[in-house]
């Protein structure tokens, strides 16, 4: 695929901080600002028939991706997908229960079944998330950036493994303590298909990529190093580094990883994510100036009251303080049952109460 010409942004914004660059006020995006919180998301995922078939047409992946720039004022878009396409590709059958979540038909249970993965050619095996980033880019037409994104290799790992979501993560850690080296084969298959995915999203007009490291919190200190960390390090060493004449930020977000934050700025990341249970003053401390920070309000103050809305807001912005660096997020995706008028309170109270941390 060749590469997508760029058009002119009219709001670089949220690039320009996460390159630690003076901006006029923070940037804001969501996690999951693409979603079941929206009646309009409902209706074209109704229209599509299932989830994946929505993730697999470019025009209404498009679609769903643009809905939530129509209704708020963000500083940039993220690709609508799902993050297990990758061993969707390796063959292991990925499907949807209504009300419980991604499952597959062929969990990995053996170190045969390990053994005959092999990396995916994402502009191959992937082509219908490539078709999107580039109707995506066509369609915004400079608006805001496009995010690409990725789960790590541990957080893939974990439903390969344990077949779907897991309380526990049995199976995987089963596997992590008794048998390593099959666990860190798995990994190296999956960080060579993650790189190539993100960088085929690259290509395709994607101007930022996230890294989703969903279940890394759930290791110990020194698993999350050897069998998280490592590889998402890996991942980065290999991605394309500017595209369009721009540099192409990297986001590492690790659920759960405060405690590990000075190892994570040492990966070549561009920016870190938060959740909400990491204080963003004391994280940048840690960090200094190697990395932006990303985050990190509860998403469940979205259930809140709009005025409590505003105070968190405030206190996250507070907390980041004055200066470049700081794009505003939630500190895990936004959930199903918010009101999107919440959702609008936050944003604005973002654009109204942050300019002053950028003041000259």
């Amino acid at each position: 695929m060749s590469e997508t010409k760029p058009s002119e942004l009219k709001n670089d914004r949220f690039l320009r901080a996460l390159q630690r660059q003076p901006v006029d006020r923070t940037p804001v995006w969501m996690m999951r600002q693409a979603g079941r919180y929206l009646p309009e998301y409902r209706a074209s995922r109704a229209r599509a028939g299932s989830f994946m078939d929505l993730c697999r047409n470019a025009q209404l992946a498009c679609e769903v991706t643009l809905q939530p720039l129509e209704r708020y004022p963000l500083d940039a878009a993220i690709l609508f997908s799902d993050i297990l396409t990758i061993p969707d590709a390796m063959g292991l059958g990925l499907y949807f229960e209504e009300g419980e979540g991604p499952k597959f038909r062929k969990p990995l249970r053996s170190a045969e079944d390990i053994e005959a993965l092999e990396v995916v050619d994402s502009e191959r095996q992937l082509d219908y998330v490539m078709n999107a980033v580039s109707t995506i880019r066509r369609e915004l037409n400079g608006r805001v950036p496009l995010i690409g994104f990725s789960g790590s290799p541990w957080t893939l790992a974990t439903y390969m493994v344990e077949g779907g979501s897991s309380r526990d993560f049995a199976r995987c850690k089963e596997m992590l303590y008794s048998r390593p080296e099959l666990m860190h084969q798995l990994l190296a298959v999956l960080a060579d298909s993650v790189t190539d995915y993100l960088n085929a999203q690259i290509r395709a007009g994607a101007q930022a990529v996230q890294i989703f490291d969903t279940w890394g919190g759930a290791l110990s200190h020194s698993a999350y190093r050897e069998f998280s960390l490592q590889y998402m390090a890996r991942i980065l060493q290999g991605l394309i580094k500017e595209a369009g004449g721009r540099p192409v930020p990297a986001i590492l977000f690790t659920k759960g990883g405060g405690q590990w934050l000075e190892a994570m700025a040492e990966t070549g990341a561009g920016a870190l994510g938060l959740d909400w249970t990491t204080d963003l003053r004391s994280a940048r401390a840690r960090v200094g100036e190697r990395v932006a920070l990303q985050g990190n309000l509860d998403p469940a103050v979205l259930l809140a009251e709009p005025a409590r809305i505003r105070a968190e807001v405030a206190a996250v912005l507070e907390s980041y303080g004055r200066g470049p660096g700081h794009i505003f997020n939630l500190g895990h995706g936004i959930t199903p049952q918010v009101d999107p008028e919440h959702a609008r309170v936050m944003i604005e109270a973002v654009l109204e109460l942050s300019p002053q941390y950028h003041a000259k």
